[in-house]
């Protein structure tokens, strides 16, 4: 692949506020687009080579051919693009984004994939443009860059797969966006520097979400007061150190779903019978009593309150897998601060 920029590239990040943030008096600085709930994505294509690169770094272009294929239909030869891919699924009379039916095309068998690929085919919808033709883009202002953005995928009409955010500057209207897009499966809305360079990695946008939620570790599991299932699972972040610390628990899942965990966890367990060495004598400090070690490999998104002390102040609750998440990617970073639309119409004058 001979691009400008080429693989692997950190995506940019986004640092939690409290509200959309206004326009200084007299100025426009920021522009504002929504936040899409979806799986973050790199693409890169350099003719018939396509790569498709999850944050973390896993290679999703295998578990979405369909949207391969797209870029080579839709997309000029020499482009890398950022944005969310996901997969819009009707819903009586309107659309949105369909997490559950995203997440389930993360598969090993390459059977279910093509099945899939055809039963819930999923859109990229790109907001920053870091290549096109011979051009590297990340050093130039985010307005030039959302210009070549919109240069690469604005021909495609409106039955493509390949969209382009839409995007405002007025605080007003993203405040709005806010609102009534929540129903079309988007979580907030993210401000850039119209005049800020592409800067990998570091957290340069400004993002507000609907609720509080992080992405973390699975480190363990109690079994459950009855003696059947899993009672609570154990969550861990990693802190600037790189070190994996224990933030707190999860529990008050239904009878099924406590057996249902501990099928998936039991084979997680790096020795059946042994604590974790070094963790169980803190962890009963805190209340939490005996439990099992897992092999550190799932990521789940939790929704909570409160933050104290490097800890949730009390007990999340379990929203979802994100299969698309490395753990090594779940940081204390990503912590929040306090605080029925069409998709398609979302997508309108992008």
């Amino acid at each position: 692949m001979d691009l400008p920029v080429n693989p692997p590239v950190a995506p940019m990040l986004a640092k939690a506020v409290a509200a959309v943030p206004p326009q200084p008096d007299g100025e426009s600085v920021w522009l504002y687009e929504p936040k899409w709930d979806g799986f973050r994505v790199l693409v890169f294509r350099d003719g018939d080579e396509v790569e498709m690169v999850s944050r973390g770094g896993k290679d999703l272009a295998r578990y979405f051919p369909e949207v391969v294929e797209a870029v080579r239909r839709e997309l000029p030869d020499k482009v890398v693009l950022d944005g969310e891919i996901g997969v819009p699924r009707a819903f009586g009379d309107v659309h949105r984004l369909d997490w559950d039916a995203l997440s389930q095309r993360i598969h090993p068998a390459k059977s279910r994939i093509d099945m899939l690929a055809e039963q819930t085919p999923a859109i990229v919808i790109g907001f920053d443009a870091l290549a096109l033709g011979p051009a590297d883009l990340m050093s130039e202002p985010f307005e030039v860059r959302r210009a070549a953005l919109v240069a690469a995928v604005g021909s495609n009409g409106t039955a493509s797969s390949i969209r382009a955010s839409r995007v405002t500057a007025d605080t007003g209207v993203a405040q709005r966006w806010f609102s009534a897009f929540e129903g079309a499966g988007l979580d907030g809305i993210v401000a850039k520097d119209r005049a800020g360079v592409y800067v990998p990695g570091k957290r340069e946008m400004l993002k507000v979400k609907h609720k509080r939620t992080a992405d973390c570790v699975i480190t363990g599991y109690r079994v459950h007061r009855s003696g059947t299932g899993v009672g609570s699972l154990l969550l861990g972040l990693y802190g600037d150190d790189g070190e994996l610390r224990m933030v707190g628990g999860s529990s008050a899942f239904s009878d099924a779903k406590r057996v249902e965990l501990q099928t998936l966890l039991e084979p997680m367990r790096p020795d059946a019978d042994t604590p974790h060495p070094g963790e169980l004598t803190r962890w009963r400090h805190a209340g939490s009593g005996e439990f099992f070690p897992v092999n550190q490999e799932l990521v789940a998104e939790f929704a909570y309150d409160q933050m104290e002390n490097g800890r949730f102040r009390h007990t999340v609750k379990f929203l979802r897998w994100r299969p698309d998440r490395e753990p090594d990617s779940c940081r204390y970073d990503q912590l929040e601060v306090p605080l029925s639309y069409d998709l398609y119409a979302v997508l309108e004058d992008a």
